[in-house]
């Protein structure tokens, strides 16, 4: 199994990018333009004071489908530039068109990405194979690590577990971020292959660790870094009673940050902090103020200082 390059030190390779990533958000200005200095300032919060080791930039959190290609590769410039080798970074590159996640990858290598992240091509309903190529194409294209971005409510199609058995055959595909609530597909992949599995869904974290998943690229982990912490050590430990308990305290938090598209109510969350966020772009619109208050009783009952 391929790791990071040797810049992020050494790492676990069971755990190529480290336990704990925010799937990041992108800071905006008032006027809607993609706040630079902001998503600076958020990524080394988040390395430095919340128990990051990972971050996966321009992804669906970082709303990447309205970011220009030009937007992405600032964005993550200045993340590399904020972080430099104290986390993965990790840059979405997949759309639904492979020749143009092509160039998005080695842009990302050009740049200094530490490994690239793949979604499910959406729209298109590919069949298993041209997902299998899709995903082969463009871990051809660079020699930087990719973790595969399973997430049919997204994407419609899911990645069986075949296709994912072959993909695993790639050297350069080490990693699955599962976002597709089948649990069963998780465990019958990580009997067969040796993919490293990071949660993508918050709710699912504990069972998902507990089938042998060795991180999580989560949506909360802005808020809430060290405890997502917690509950990984204690799920390795074989403590599942403590585990349970963390799990426990943070699901108001879960359940707040997704009572509506989860971009939307993190960035709230973290303007609640005085942290950088900003707008979101449309079609998404700014959380109301009805929902502002639900979310911060929400994230008071779940521990969250805002």
């Amino acid at each position: 199994m391929s790791s990071p390059v040797p810049a992020t030190g050494a790492r676990d390779p069971r755990r190529p990018f480290g336990r704990v990533l925010s799937a990041m958000v992108t800071p905006m200005t008032e006027d809607g333009t993609v706040d630079l200095a902001g998503a600076q300032e958020l990524a080394a919060h988040l390395v430095d004071r919340c128990a990051h080791d990972g971050l996966v930039v321009n992804g669906t959190t970082g709303e990447s489908p309205t970011l220009s290609d030009a937007e992405q590769r600032s964005v993550l410039e200045v993340v590399l530039d904020a972080v430099g080798d104290r986390a993965v970074v990790v840059a979405g590159v997949g759309t639904n068109d492979t020749a143009h996640s092509i160039d998005k990858a080695r842009d990302a290598e050009r740049l200094g990405a530490h490994a690239l992240m793949a979604v499910t091509p959406y729209y298109n309903k590919p069949p298993q194979s041209g997902l299998l190529r899709h995903f082969t194409s463009i871990a051809d294209s660079t020699d930087l690590p990719v973790m595969l971005y399973d997430i049919p409510p997204r994407s419609v199609v899911p990645i069986e577990v075949a296709t994912l058995v072959r993909a695993a055959e790639h050297p350069r595909i080490v990693a699955v971020k599962d976002a597709k609530g089948d649990l069963p597909a998780v465990a019958w992949t990580l009997a067969r292959t040796d993919l490293a599995y990071y949660s993508g869904e918050d709710a699912l974290n504990l069972p998902l660790l507990a089938l042998g998943a060795v991180g999580v690229v989560s949506v909360v982990g802005h808020l809430v870094g060290p405890r997502l912490a917690e509950l990984i050590a204690a799920v390795e430990a074989g403590d599942l009673v403590r585990a349970r308990e963390v799990n426990t305290s943070l699901l108001p938090v879960y359940t707040g940050v997704f009572r509506t598209q989860g971009a939307i109510l993190v960035k709230a969350a973290l303007r609640l902090q005085g942290l950088p966020s900003g707008p979101v772009r449309p079609p998404l619109v700014d959380a109301t103020e009805e929902e502002v208050a639900q979310l911060r009783r929400d994230l008071a009952e779940g521990g969250v200082q805002l």
